[in-house]
């Protein structure tokens, strides 16, 4: 039987009800050629010729092939107006539409997929196609030929093509369950602590068809999204992700460090036509990448838009399994969400959900999450100690490197490493890797700065490299050369992450602080830079911000007029405004009160800004006001439209922000009012001073 997804798929966006008989046979000659076409445009990318799970896969493209020929003439023989199929040919034909439909899929989930994972699903694969094979034999075995206009070849040939698929087999090839036999036995010696056999490596390498670093790097980029979205059965789950690590440590030995990828040139998991989608995180509605899965009352999962679309449009039933739906609730599917955002960070690209931002968080410019992969790779020994192996085996390489370029490859691969999991960071850390990289933070090579002090980003997330990078001569004047005069903008937004990273444990805000250049250089970066730095810039700063004792030196560092100038940058109004405020909660007020501009500057994030930005620039003008009483209370109570800003957010704020509004609230009207009494009194109103604390 096919996968639950891919019944989902099937069902979802099954081949049209063609209206009449021609439409009928063009349908199935389009989809006959895409069936047979199939083979060599996945062999051409995942070389899964080598991979002889069951004959069906390599012979049923080609029978396939033949059974277009038969659609060709029925086509001409039944295309002309008035000229029917007999209905038991038609509903024959119809019948074999579904399950060439059914085969397409199966053979674009065995391309989607990696080899591995074809490998340990071999059983179900095989079962699968050969019950599709029979179910085609046994369609075209009653298809009435003697009633059908063909030539007698083409009529020879489908009794011929019977025949062929009569002879379908469920078995699974002896090669593929001994390779997979190896491949447990490699994993089982590993997770013993034994080094694999460089020789044995490279005959399991052969026989997976994994020919150089390029290819391996993709299997196991595959191998990698199969177990995020579990693709295969939970026996199997442990073993994908130790031999995700072993091949990553086999490439490494085999075919040294991979080139790394020009930022220019597309990749095979760029967001183009050769990224492949699991089936999984398709919608089966729309076949498109779901960002928004939500579960309707018959438990199928679609794209939020799309099954808005489809009840929107009238219908009251499920696309999958036409069940009439006894409510329109729709409930996330927060399970696959989360996976889906893993798969988007293991392939460098971005997910948009909104609740995985947040622009304060260092990990937002990490290549992926943290814990990236698998909840087995936490306690999966054979993958703990392929990683060690790996670590050590790239770090005495990048000691042991004679040029530029080769160092160049091995510091790319450890930035690869260290983004899959806090034991990979432990592991490349405990091999000297951290001395060895900062150096290169000087390099004038692009790639090789922007790899290495990507690779310390990573690093610094676990709390033990943190310490190690703090201790370790040169770290933060390496970081800080970055930042002034890094090659790239790129290169410059990532060691502003390292700082932030790094100030995340409160003891290192001081000392980053403390050095003569750090809060400098952010300060220049957040002037000069493109609108990402200064978020990263802003950021590292707010962090330094936490600090009481730091307040002075970011005062005396122009930060408080750098931030109001950002402010007004919607994309950095956020961090900008959480500065200010940070700044004036600690001993900063004065500052932030006396800098031109400033109530004007936080009263237009107030009416633009999002809602953390209001938040945070109310709080500053409530500090503000009651540090400097009349001159600020007034400037801000003269603000035409304050009062309904002030009321909207205390309306529609955070609760944080609804508490700053009300403040705000009273001071304005505290304000106004002694206003008046002053007036009331023939008093002139600049020998009124209002109150300056708020009850």
């Amino acid at each position: 039987m096919l996968t639950t997804q891919d019944a989902m798929a099937a069902a979802s966006c099954p081949p049209p009800d063609p209206s009449c008989d021609a439409d009928l046979l063009r349908h199935l000659l389009l989809l006959s050629h895409d069936v047979s076409s199939s083979s060599s445009s996945s062999s051409s990318s995942s070389s899964f010729s080598h991979l002889r799970v069951n004959p069906n896969f390599a012979s049923v493209p080609r029978s396939v092939k033949q059974l277009a020929l038969l659609f060709e003439e029925l086509l001409r023989e039944y295309s002309d107006v008035g000229r029917w199929l007999p209905r038991s040919a038609s509903l024959c034909c119809r019948e074999i539409l579904l399950v060439l439909h059914r085969l397409k899929l199966l053979l674009r989930e065995r391309s989607a997929r990696s080899r591995a994972c074809f490998l340990f699903r071999a059983e179900s694969f095989a079962a699968e196609m050969h019950e599709q094979v029979v179910d085609l034999a046994t369609f075209i075995e009653i298809l009435p030929l003697a009633d059908l206009r063909m030539s007698d070849d083409v009529r020879d040939l489908v009794r011929l093509l019977r025949r062929q698929l009569r002879r379908s087999s469920a078995a699974v090839d002896p090669s593929s369950l001994a390779l997979r036999g190896d491949l447990l036995e490699l994993i089982a010696s590993v997770e013993g602590g034994a080094a694999p056999d460089r020789r044995g490596m490279q005959g399991i390498f052969r026989r997976l068809g994994l020919g150089d670093s390029r290819i391996c790097r993709f299997e196991i980029e595959r191998l990698e999204c199969d177990v995020a979205a579990g693709a295969v059965d939970e026996r199997w789950a442990a073993a994908m992700v130790a031999l995700a690590s072993i091949l990553r440590y086999g490439s490494c030995v085999l075919f040294g460090a991979s080139t790394p990828r020009s930022d220019s040139s597309k990749s095979p998991f760029s967001p183009a036509e050769d990224l492949v989608v699991p089936d999984d995180f398709r919608c089966p509605i729309s076949l498109d990448l779901m960002r928004d899965p939500v579960v309707v009352a018959t438990g199928q999962t679609y794209d939020r838009d799309s099954i808005v679309r489809w009840i929107g449009a009238g219908h009251a039933t499920c696309p999958n399994s036409g069940q009439v739906l006894s409510h329109l609730e729709l409930v996330p599917n927060q399970a696959l969400r989360n996976l889906i955002a893993r798969w988007y960070g293991s392939n460098n690209l971005t997910f948009d959900g909104s609740d995985l931002a947040n622009s304060n968080n260092a990990a937002n410019k990490i290549d992926v999450s943290s814990d990236n992969g698998s909840a087995h790779a936490e306690t999966n020994k054979a993958a703990l100690e392929a990683a060690r192996l790996t670590a050590s085996f790239l770090v005495d390489e990048l000691e042991a490197a004679s040029s530029v370029d080769a160092a160049h490859r091995i510091v790319h691969e450890l930035r690869l490493l260290v983004k899959h999991s806090s034991d990979n960071r432990a592991f490349v850390a405990e091999a000297g890797a951290i001395p060895l990289l900062l150096p290169l933070l000087k390099s004038v090579n692009t790639g090789m700065q922007i790899n290495a002090v990507t690779a310390l980003l990573n690093l610094s997330i676990l709390e033990a490299n943190k310490r190690i990078i703090m201790h370790t001569d040169g770290a933060i004047d390496g970081i800080v050369h970055v930042l002034a005069e890094g090659v790239s903008w790129q290169a410059k937004e990532n060691a502003a992450a390292t700082l932030l990273s790094l100030s995340a444990v409160h003891s290192y805000r001081r000392r980053l602080a403390r050095h003569h250049r750090v809060v400098e250089v952010l300060v220049q970066m957040a002037r000069d830079g493109p609108t990402s730095a200064k978020k990263e810039s802003m950021a590292a700063v707010l962090s330094l911000a936490g600090d009481r004792e730091n307040t002075s030196r970011l005062v005396e560092g122009d930060v408080v007029a750098v931030a109001l100038e950002v402010a007004a940058e919607p994309e950095v109004a956020e961090e900008a405004a959480a500065v200010l405020a940070a700044i004036a909660r600690r001993g900063g007020v004065e500052a932030v009160a006396g800098a031109n501009g400033a109530v004007a500057r936080l009263i237009g994030v107030l009416r633009r800004g999002s809602d953390l930005a209001k938040e945070s620039a109310a709080a500053a003008l409530v500090a503000i006001c009651r540090h400097s009483g009349a001159a600020a209370v007034a400037e801000l109570a003269a603000t035409p439209g304050i009062d309904w800003v002030i009321w909207e957010l205390m309306g529609a704020g955070t609760e944080r922000a609804r508490r700053k509004a009300a403040s705000l609230g009273r001071i304005c009207r505290r304000w106004v009012a002694a206003v008046q009494d002053a007036r009331t009194s023939r008093f002139s109103a600049a020998n009124v001073t209002p109150p300056t604390t708020v009850a």
